[in-house]
């Protein structure tokens, strides 16, 4: 049986939608991320998604609407709702360009550590 999809909006089906979270947190790295999504989105769906993350970051790091347009080719309405999310109570951006800037954190780290050997690096004994 299908199913008519043009009457669907945002909301669409909580048990759905609870199933693809639920599935997100399955993944754990970033190769089966992106055999996931590869799978699960169309190639333009990912390259949208993709280019708001950018969006994102952009504005988080202080750049002006107009420039996060044109650097990304972002519609200024796509600019303007990701503002708009990022100021926003849920706080979904925030927390994953948080994690993403703990994770590079954490690598740079880790390579100066592999640097010296010792995680010791610039210290002289």
């Amino acid at each position: 049986m299908t199913r008519d999809n043009s009457t669907r909006d945002n909301a669409s089906n909580p048990e759905e939608t609870q199933r693809l979270c639920e599935a997100m947190c399955l993944v754990k790295t970033p190769e089966e991320a992106l055999a996931f999504l590869a799978d699960l989105l169309s190639p333009h769906e990912m390259c949208d998604l993709a280019q708001r993350l950018e969006v994102a970051t952009l504005l988080r790091s202080g750049r002006s609407y107009v420039d996060v347009s044109s650097t990304t080719g972002a519609s200024s309405t796509t600019v303007s709702r990701v503002s708009k999310c990022l100021r926003g109570e849920r706080g979904g951006y925030r927390l994953v360009l948080e994690r993403l800037d703990g994770a590079v954190d954490v690598a740079v780290r880790a390579g100066a550590e592999k640097a010296d050997g010792f995680g010791m690096q610039g210290r002289q004994g």
